[in-house]
């Protein structure tokens, strides 16, 4: 099946690490050599429900029953849309009222450039340098990262980077910008903190010179960091919020909200501007809506202050130089990228299923499911430790 995957499938990389899926269920992947592997990274942070959570393919069945696909987005009224744009009004604070759904977190963080631009008739758009917000053409000319943008380019004009936590590039978000879009949490950066109320410091600079803020909550969203949503950490609204990865428990879905005002101006001047076809499937709308239900009403949020103390009281080692992030989203920062490679491959080969950062060569990937058993995390943590230990006696 390798040969038939690398001769028929794109690639992403010369060397995928090409396990075989069979079924996954909770916080393990079956592979088709009958082996089984603990799941500590979750589909890169998009199935904090575990894997096939009973409720949501329940969810899913029923919907598929009744109708998939009938018209593009926003001309008719599909109950499941509907009702999960319902729920996010509902657990969102004020003025985030009006979601729009897409099909990735991708789609959204453009749909919120185009709408930054629209709302304000501005054209420049500040990033964070170490951002990573997709791979669209849009998303992309956020990236700074020479070697990724190099061969696309010319990418999209009047984009400047700032360095992220440093308040002394306040300055440049002035009277010409249309939004500032930093991630709530830097991913491919290394898992990095915002530190002392640097994102409340940035939505006033961008109060006082007319910009928005964007905040891309894609990874940090849907309880991963301990909160519903990771922005909820940092006592900070932005105007519009971009939303992914794990809200449908796997299946493909981004957002964008924003008061009931803003978004609307999407709807004129001109009309249609965002459309999408497949945008608020019924089917993964329903996968949504049960995801949020699972997680308002259940105890699994509850507990993931204690998972997170758990992986670090067990992930203790002289190669591990410190673990970054917040709750569930966790980065083993190694002394080498040398070291994180083995750890990501040898872990492999014990079924144990890690994975790298975009820009910290030196970071272990740690996003399981939400919902993991203590007793996973203390299996998994063994398995690294004993890995490094191996490493170290060479």
């Amino acid at each position: 099946m390798i040969e038939a995957f690398k001769t028929y499938q794109a690639q992403t990389t010369p060397h995928p690490l090409g396990l075989e899926i069979d079924y996954a269920k909770g916080s393990y992947i079956y592979t088709t050599d009958g082996k089984v592997h603990l799941d500590f990274v979750a589909g890169v942070s998009a199935c904090n429900l575990g894997h096939c959570h009973p409720e949501v393919v329940e969810a899913i069945k029923s919907q598929t029953e009744r109708y998939m696909h009938v018209m593009v987005y926003g001309e008719y009224i599909l109950e499941p849309a509907l009702k999960v744009t319902q729920q996010l009004a509902e657990l969102l604070p004020q003025p985030l009222e009006q979601t729009y759904l897409v099909n990735s977190g991708t789609e959204a963080i453009d749909a919120s450039m185009k709408l930054a631009r629209r709302a304000t008739g501005r054209t420049q758009i500040i990033s964070a340098k170490n951002c990573y917000h997709g791979n669209s053409y849009g998303a992309l000319s956020l990236m700074d990262y020479e070697e990724r943008i190099k061969p696309f380019k010319p990418l999209l004009p009047h984009i400047t980077q700032i360095e992220f936590n440093n308040t002394n590039c306040l300055g440049l978000i002035n009277k010409n910008t249309a939004a500032v879009i930093l991630e709530t949490i830097q991913g491919g950066g290394g898992f990095i903190m915002p530190k002392e109320d640097y994102l409340k410091k940035i939505k006033q600079r961008c109060q006082e010179v007319g910009a928005l803020l964007i905040l891309d909550d894609i990874q940090p969203g849907f309880g991963r960091t301990g909160k519903l949503f990771g922005f909820e950490h940092f006592d900070v609204v932005p105007d519009i919020l971009v939303m992914g990865k794990a809200m449908a428990s796997g299946m493909p879905i981004g957002a964008l909200t924003a008061s009931k005002s803003l978004m609307s101006l999407l709807s004129n001047n001109p009309k249609l501007g965002h459309i999408t076809t497949f945008g608020g499937n019924p089917v993964i709308a329903v996968a949504a809506s049960k995801t949020l239900d699972i997680l308002t009403k259940s105890y699994i949020i509850s507990q993931i202050e204690h998972k997170e103390n758990l992986f670090r009281s067990h992930l203790q080692h002289a190669l591990i130089t410190e673990i970054r992030g917040k709750g569930l989203m966790l980065a083993a920062i190694m002394q080498t990228e040398e070291i994180a490679n083995a750890v990501v491959l040898r872990a492999k080969e014990e079924q144990l299923i890690l994975f790298w950062l975009l820009y910290e060569k030196r970071a272990v990937r740690i996003t399981p499911p939400l919902n993991i058993s203590d007793e996973d995390i203390i299996k998994g943590c063994a398995i690294i430790i004993n890995i490094l230990n191996t490493i170290n006696q060479k």
